[in-house]
C-alpha cells in the first residue's frame, strides 16, 4: 500500500448535493437523502436526493406535459438534436469519464470505454427516421390502400444500475427520445451524477424542457414508476430478483416492460485453443470494471487436458494487474460499496470452505490507493464445486472460477443447465466445434474466441432464461419496436362513380 494521499486535485469538484433534473433545471429534493461515496477513498463525497412518491409523480406530470409538442416535432428537428448531442458527448467524454471514476471507482480508461460503447447507441439513434418508418400497400382492394405507422408510447421510465452509470442510460434514452417519447430516468443512487450531466448535455443540444427528466430515489421511486398510470413502458437493468419484480409489477399495472437481469457467464476452453490468447481473454473479461458487469466472464470451463496449464497462465497474467485508485495509472479500481466488497469476500471464503483451491486470493489489502477504499483484488479459484454458492450465484466482483470438465459435451451441458443465459464464449481453433456450440448453447449472446460478446449498437443486447424478462432487448432494431407501437390504417377515397350505399359487411 502506498503512503501517498489520493490526488483528486484534477478531478471535477464533487457537489455537496446532487439534485433531480425536472422541467429543464436542477431541482433540490424536499425529502430524504443518501450519501454518495468515492469508492477509492471509502468516504462520502456528496449526497443525493431520494424522491418521495409525490415528487416522482410530479416529475411524471412534467414529462407528460412535454410529450405532445415533442411527439409532433418534425423528424428533421428531432434528428438535428440527436446529431448535436452526439457531437457534444464525443467532445466532452473525458469530463464524463472523470465523474464515473469519482463515483463508481472504475479506472479512467475503463470509464472511457463505457462511454465509447454508449456513443454507438447514440449514433444509432440518429438513424431513427429509417428505423421508425411504416409500410404501405397500394390497392389492397379496389381503390383501397392499407398502410401502417409507428408512433411513440408517451412517458417511458428507465431504471438503470450502478455499474454503468452512463452507458446503460444511453442504451435506452436516445432511442426512446428519438422515437418521440419522453423519458423519466431513475439512475442508481450510488453514482447518480452522470445522469444529471447527460440531461444537461441534452438540453445544450436543444432538447426541450421536460422531455428528459432525471429523478433520484430508492424503492419508493421505483415503485411509483412501476405503478403510475401515466407511465407507458419501463426499461430496467439490474439483478435477476429485482428484474423479475420490475417485470411482474410493471406488467400487472399495464406497462410494456423490458427487464434485463443477472448472469453467470461461462467460457468453454477446448484443448486446441491458443492458451496464451485464452488466458489474456479470461483476465480481461473477468477483471475489467472490477468484475461489476453482467457480461463479465466469471467461470472458465476448462477441459481437463489443458486445465492445469491454463490455470497457471491465468495466474501468471493476473500478477501484472495494478489495482488501485482510478485516477492513477492502475488497471482495476475498487468495488462500489463496502457492503458489496464484504459480500464478494464472503463468496471467496465460501468457495474455500466448499473445497475449492484459492490460487490467487484477492483479499489482500495491498493496493495503490487509500486504505479506506472498497478493495478486492483479482481472485482466481480453481476446482470450484458446482454445488457451491460461489459457482451457482452471481458474485459481481473480480472473482474468476475454474470448473474442470472431461469433454465439450460435459462443458456444454454445464452451461445449458445454468439458470442464467446472458453471455458465453468458446475458445477453440476448431470451426466445427465453434459452429456446433453457437447452435447448441442456450444463451442469448455468444462469443467465438471473443470473451465479452456485447453486440454492436445496430444489433441488440439481451440474454435468455433468467437473464431477461418481458418484451424486447436493449438497442438495435428491437429497441425501436419496444418504444413504438404500430397503427394500421385502411383508406379509400371514393370516386364520384362509387355507386351508392352498401351496408353489407365488407368482404374485400
Amino acid at each position: 500500500m502506498t503512503d501517498t494521499a489520493v490526488d483528486t486535485a484534477n478531478a471535477p469538484a464533487a457537489p455537496t448535493s446532487i439534485p433531480h433534473w425536472i422541467a429543464g433545471r436542477r431541482q433540490e429534493g424536499s425529502s430524504r437523502t443518501a450519501p454518495v461515496f468515492n469508492p477509492a477513498l471509502g468516504t462520502a463525497v456528496s449526497e443525493v436526493a431520494l424522491a418521495s412518491a409525490d415528487e416522482v409523480a410530479e416529475a411524471i406530470a412534467t414529462a407528460k406535459a412535454a410529450y405532445p409538442a415533442w411527439r409532433d416535432l418534425s423528424i428533421a428537428k428531432r434528428q438535428a438534436i440527436m446529431f448535436r448531442f452526439r457531437e457534444l458527448i464525443v467532445s466532452r467524454k473525458d469530463e464524463l469519464a472523470q465523474i464515473i471514476t469519482r463515483e463508481h471507482g472504475k479506472v479512467h480508461a475503463d470509464a472511457l470505454g463505457e462511454i465509447a460503447r454508449a456513443i454507438e447507441v447514440v449514433e444509432l439513434a440518429t438513424a431513427f427516421p429509417l428505423l421508425t418508418k411504416g409500410e404501405y400497400s397500394e390497392n389492397a382492394s379496389t381503390g383501397v390502400d392499407v398502410y401502417s405507422l409507428r408512433q411513440p408510447l408517451g412517458v417511458v421510465g428507465i431504471i438503470s444500475p450502478f455499474n454503468f452509470p452512463a452507458m446503460v442510460p444511453l442504451w435506452f434514452a436516445p432511442i426512446a427520445l428519438a422515437s418521440g417519447n419522453v423519458v423519466v430516468l431513475k439512475p442508481s443512487e450510488k453514482d447518480p451524477s452522470a445522469s444529471v450531466w447527460i440531461a444537461e448535455l441534452y438540453q445544450e443540444a436543444g432538447l426541450p424542457d421536460g422531455v428528459l427528466t432525471v429523478v433520484h430515489g430508492d424503492k419508493e421511486a421505483v415503485d411509483t414508476l412501476l405503478t403510475h398510470p401515466d407511465v407507458q413502458a419501463i426499461s430496467f437493468v439490474g439483478s435477476t430478483p429485482i428484474a423479475q419484480y420490475v417485470y411482474e409489477t410493471g406488467s400487472k399495472h399495464g406497462k410494456r416492460v423490458q427487464a434485463l437481469g443477472g448472469a453467470k457467464n461461462h467460457m468453454l476452453v477446448l484443448p486446441d485453443a491458443d492458451l496464451d490468447v485464452t488466458a489474456d481473454a479470461a483476465v480481461n473479461a473477468g477483471f475489467g470494471s472490477a468484475g461489476e458487469r453482467c457480461m463479465a466472464i466469471s467461470v472458465v470451463v476448462a477441459v481437463d487436458a489443458i486445465a492445469d496449464e491454463l490455470a497457471a497462465k491465468i495466474a501468471e497474467k493476473m500478477g501484472g494487474i495494478r489495482t488501485g485508485d482510478g485516477t492513477r495509472d492502475n488497471d482495476m479500481g475498487p468495488l462500489i460499496t463496502g457492503a458489496h466488497r464484504d459480500k464478494v469476500a464472503g463468496y471467496i471464503q465460501t468457495a474455500a470452505d466448499d473445497g475449492a483451491e484459492l490460487v490467487v486470493d484477492g483479499r489482500d489489502p495491498e493496493v495503490d490507493g487509500d486504505p479506506n477504499g472498497f478493495w478486492i483484488k483479482p481472485t482466481l479459484i480453481d476446482r470450484v464445486p458446482t454445488t457451491s454458492s460461489a459457482y451457482r450465484e452471481e458474485i459481481f466482483g473480480p472473482v474468476l472460477s475454474i470448473v474442470r470438465v472431461a469433454s465439450y459435451e460435459e462443458g456444454l451441458a454445464l452451461i445449458n443447465d445454468n439458470p442464467y443465459g446472458n453471455g458465453t464464449a468458446i475458445f477453440t481453433n476448431d470451426g466445427g466445434a465453434a459452429r456446433r456450440f453457437q447452435n447448441e448453447v442456450q444463451v442469448g449472446m455468444v462469443g467465438i474466441n471473443v470473451p465479452i460478446p456485447v453486440p454492436v449498437g445496430y444489433h441488440s443486447f439481451g440474454g435468455w432464461k433468467q437473464s431477461i424478462f418481458g418484451q424486447g432487448k436493449a438497442y438495435g432494431k428491437h429497441a425501436y419496436d419496444f418504444y413504438t407501437r404500430e397503427k394500421v390504417i385502411t383508406s379509400r377515397w371514393l370516386d364520384p362513380s362509387h355507386g351508392g350505399l352498401n351496408l353489407g359487411f365488407p368482404s374485400n
